[in-house]
């Protein structure tokens, strides 16, 4: 997933073909004698990103004979799932054979609502479980792909577990040293506890500096750390972990330890440039937010530009994991064996092929494009990255994959439900609601929960 795609992506419906030029002397797709017909597979997916990743496996492999029809609608005003479920539920040769999930809705085709129409990976022919495990892929992701009968029906390309990042500068001015492993053991970096975390923000208080920008930059930590989720057998749950939010939410509003700002607006963006109100240390995330957000955000383009280069990441206080994408293919497709294996071929490129032709490799050393330096990503295998050069000038020249890898592995994928994007957009209001002092908690509380009441179809008791 990458947020800056997303919110560059128009939300309405935009079809194009990928790979056109001799569509009209294809040959047949193995249905019947007589005309041939052109042989399509068809793509759903809300960013650009997973139709590129193909285009470039098409070039890579000149012998595929699918193009392959995308289908591109973004999340903006929740376009994409009803889209999607319409296609789904309608079929026909419409229909589309492989799509796209992120996090935020990936339970509901994986486990929920929508899980009857996605397909097993090993029913494609993929020798799925052992592929995982050579391609050391986090238990987190493999967890939110796999359906109620324990098969896997969804991958991801990308691995999304979450560290501190840091500005270097404001390190080694407040605690005398920018060295990774020091400032993880300043903040409490794999404690599992935010004690030292918010030692560490009293003590940059002292230098005149916020240790977040905002309350958000917490509670993505936090979501994605707790042992349970908002719905646990049909009834609503708030963890134990994700009601402290409040207390640590209110604590760093009173204390001044953040900018108070939203994430995503004008003024969280400003303080990755160091224009905020305070100097900000640190915001938490996966390596996406370094390369599509941070980077973009820093105002500079090469080291001592803006804040560029003044970066570095180690390791949070607590696992967890922020965003990503899974791939998906239609139970249908199993009808064509020919189009199953073509489908299999471009499942199995984008997410558990380790070799240097694969999708990772190419995409975690920035090889995406020949004779090109691209972005380097942190992708979902950890075989790769394990065999890849993670060094980034953004941070300093530090190799991000040593925290990462790490990362991906002490990430809970068990605290999800279909429900997530709704009920954490109560919750963040009513958290910000509490700590602006106009409710009590337990008010606040109340209005979470009559919100859930109105408005879904989970138990509240």
């Amino acid at each position: 997933m990458k947020k800056k795609a997303l919110a560059m992506m128009m939300a309405a419906l935009m079809v194009f073909g990928l790979a056109g030029c001799n569509s009209d002397s294809d040959s047949g797709s193995g249905g019947g004698g007589g005309k041939s017909e052109k042989k399509v597979i068809n793509l759903y997916a809300f960013t650009d990103e997973v139709p590129n990743m193909i285009k470039r496996f098409k070039e890579l492999h000149p012998d595929f004979e699918y193009e392959i029809n995308p289908t591109i609608i973004a999340t903006t005003e929740g376009a994409y799932q009803p889209a999607l479920d319409q296609a789904l539920s309608s079929g026909g040769k419409d229909a589309p054979d492989i799509y796209t999930a992120e996090a935020a809705f990936i339970i509901k085709y994986s486990q929920g609502d929508a899980y009857s129409y996605a397909l097993p990976y090993e029913e494609l022919g993929i020798n799925v479980n052992d592929k995982i495990k050579e391609a050391e892929i986090a238990q987190y992701s493999v967890d939110l792909g796999t359906n109620p009968d324990g098969k896997v029906v969804g991958l991801g390309y990308q691995a999304t577990g979450g560290a501190f990042i840091y500005r270097r500068s404001i390190a080694k001015d407040t605690f005398g040293t920018d060295d990774p492993v020091e400032i993880s053991k300043i903040i409490g970096g794999g404690s599992g506890s935010w004690d030292k975390f918010f030692e560490a923000a009293e003590t940059l208080k002292g230098k005149g500096n916020a240790i977040v920008s905002g309350d958000g930059d917490l509670w993505h930590a936090v979501e994605n750390s707790s042992d349970k989720g908002w719905v646990v057998n049909g009834k609503f749950n708030i963890d134990p972990k994700r009601e402290e939010f409040m207390d640590l939410s209110k604590e760093l509003k009173d204390k001044g330890y953040h900018n108070d700002t939203a994430d995503w607006q004008d003024a969280w963006f400003a303080d990755m440039k160091g224009e905020g109100a305070k100097p900000v240390f640190g915001f938490f995330g996966p390596a996406w937010l370094i390369n599509y957000t941070l980077a973009d955000n820093s105002g500079g383009e090469k080291p001592g530009e803006g804040t560029y280069g003044d970066w570095a990441v180690c390791e949070s206080p607590i696992g967890f994991f922020w965003g990503g994408t899974w791939l998906l293919a239609n139970k249908a497709v199993k009808e064509d064996k020919e189009k199953a294996e073509a489908v299999a071929q471009i499942l199995e490129w984008i997410t558990l092929d380790t070799s240097e032709n694969g999708l990772q490799y190419r995409w975690a050393n920035g090889t995406m494009e020949e004779g090109k330096v691209g972005t380097k990503d942190v992708v979902a295998s950890g075989a790769v990255l394990k065999k890849s050069n993670g060094e980034l000038e953004f941070l300093g020249g530090q190799n991000m994959f040593d925290v990462f890898v790490p990362a991906n592995e002490n990430a809970n994928g068990k605290n999800l439900t279909q429900y997530d994007e709704t009920i954490n957009s109560y919750w963040r209001d009513q958290v910000r609601e509490y700590t602006a002092g106009n409710k009590t908690k337990d008010e606040a509380i109340k209005a979470f929960k009559q919100q859930i009441a109105d408005n879904l179809s989970v138990t509240v008791e």
